[in-house]
């Protein structure tokens, strides 16, 4: 009892939720703040010693002289090498512009020579480009002026071309410069001219593609015989033919072919002047082809005869690596340039259009003569239409490309085939131009305006290779052989030192 008479009340210790003393709360909070200082203790004495270490160690290091080595060891200080900050253009820096350089069109094909841009090899093949999708075209366009190196690229392309299967077909060579190459490489140079032996049969069935009827085949001749003898005409008339001219054509070949199975040209052009009248169904296509028979008669009776007036002398193997047609005994008369590339494009025609043929490349030569002749300018355009379908590369070779305003007349039809030949070459490769060329050569390619600055400073054998839409500027290299062979300046430089 307490001293008001009431209960007397006892104090106990109080204890928190989760049955611990405050007694004992307290202690282990003071033994892990002794931990933790003793832990930090260590810390701090741990990085103390570590970076008396270092102290140390810089204190024993030695140090360049502040004035640099002397003798040998001379300019090294320890001060940094600072050079004034300098900007110019991509134009000047070319070679440190990182993004300046093309990547290439890869390894696989041709070796041709060097890109200047980028300082790797440059390689070119049609056929590769084409299975990979960068080209759809396989065609080719090369100008470039007298002297620039035009010819000898050619060469290489062709005859590097051959170790990979791919044969070369030459249908006119009017300076004959193909004529050593292909006989180096184990081809075949047909010779014409006057007061040679050789002799050229139009009529000749030509080259038969593997898996043709007896039918089908008579047919392809008769088709080819019957454009050959109309091409030729209209070459020497320098017009087209009426359709009686050439009904006139026809009746007397197919009597010509009636009595003999290979027949000659003078057979032809006997019939159309002196035809039996018995078995004509009307007489006057005696006089309709008159005109036609004379024009004719030049090719064997006339300035043009000796060529064409008899059986072949010389046969197309398109099996050889290469077959060129040498017309440098002819170059004078355009008239018989034209006749004789017409005739032997029509002999070449049959191996061309071979679906087993291969690979081929067609060479046109100084192009600027033969696409003047409306007869010759309608082939070239349709092989080069079929290019892709029989594996055929064609490459045009002209001087300029203002060549091609000497075709035809303004938007005629000539000189709408002759401009849809360029637009049908996915490549065009330009070598040196004249300075007044510039605008003519950049408007039928579609140059920039970087790409036409390019061209007057091109050196010999440097040309600007415009791909679809990448552009190269390429130089070629030649082996020695290859330049002894190549070589088209020999009579200019004989006796020179």
């Amino acid at each position: 009892m307490n001293a008001h008479g009431g209960e007397r009340i006892h104090t106990t210790t109080l204890v928190d939720p989760a049955g611990e003393r405050r007694k004992e709360r307290r202690a282990r909070r003071k033994a892990s703040r002794r931990l933790s200082d003793a832990t930090r203790a260590a810390t701090t004495e741990s990085d103390r010693a570590e970076a008396e270490a270092e102290r140390a160690d810089l204190r024993a290091t030695t140090y360049l002289p502040a004035s640099g080595e002397s003798r040998p060891a001379a300019l090294r200080t320890p001060g940094r090498l600072r050079i004034p900050r300098h900007q110019d253009t991509s134009a000047t820096l070319a070679g440190a512009y990182p993004f300046l350089a093309e990547g290439g069109l890869g390894s696989q094909g041709v070796f041709v020579g060097q890109d200047l841009y980028s300082g790797a090899s440059f390689v070119y093949d049609p056929w590769v480009l084409y299975s990979r999708g960068m080209i759809t075209a396989p065609n080719i366009v090369l100008a470039g002026i007298v002297g620039s190196g035009k010819s000898s690229l050619v060469k290489s392309l062709y005859t590097r071309s051959i170790p990979f299967g791919r044969r070369v077909y030459v249908p006119g060579d009017p300076k004959g410069e193909h004529t050593a190459v292909a006989e180096a490489v184990g081809g075949q140079a047909i010779v014409l001219g006057h007061g040679m032996a050789n002799r050229l049969n139009p009529l000749d069935e030509g080259h038969r593609p593997s898996g043709v009827s007896d039918e089908s085949w008579a047919g392809q001749v008769a088709s080819r015989r019957r454009d050959l003898i109309g091409a030729l005409t209209e070459t020497v008339l320098e017009r087209p033919l009426s359709p009686l001219e050439h009904t006139a054509i026809d009746l007397a070949l197919a009597d010509t072919v009636r009595s003999c199975k290979t027949p000659i040209l003078p057979m032809v052009v006997e019939r159309i002047l002196s035809p039996d009248v018995s078995q004509q169904s009307d007489r006057r296509l005696v006089e309709d082809g008159r005109v036609v028979g004379h024009a004719l008669r030049r090719l064997v009776a006339g300035d043009l005869a000796g060529l064409f007036d008899g059986p072949s002398t010389v046969t197309f193997d398109p099996t050889l690596p290469m077959i060129s047609l040498d017309l440098s005994r002819v170059a004078e008369n355009t008239t018989l340039v034209s006749v004789l590339m017409t005739c032997s494009s029509a002999w070449m025609e049959s191996a061309l259009l071979d679906p087993h043929g291969g690979q081929r490349w067609v060479i046109y030569d100084e192009a600027w003569r033969l696409m003047s002749h409306p007869a010759l300018l309608r082939r070239m355009d349709a092989q080069w239409r079929l290019a892709r379908h029989y594996g055929i590369a064609n490459l045009l070779v002209f001087h300029k490309l203002s060549d091609l305003d000497n075709v035809g007349d303004r938007g005629s039809a000539m000189r709408a085939i002759a401009s849809s030949l360029l637009a049908n070459a996915e490549t065009r490769i330009i070598y040196r131009q004249e300075a007044d060329q510039l605008g003519a050569t950049a408007t039928a390619l579609g140059l920039t305006g970087t790409e036409q600055s390019l061209l007057p400073g091109l050196a010999t054998g440097q040309g600007l290779w415009r791909i679809k839409d990448r552009s190269f500027v390429v130089q070629h290299q030649l082996h020695p052989a290859e330049l002894a062979a190549f070589d088209t300046t020999s009579r200019m430089t004989e006796g020179v030192k």
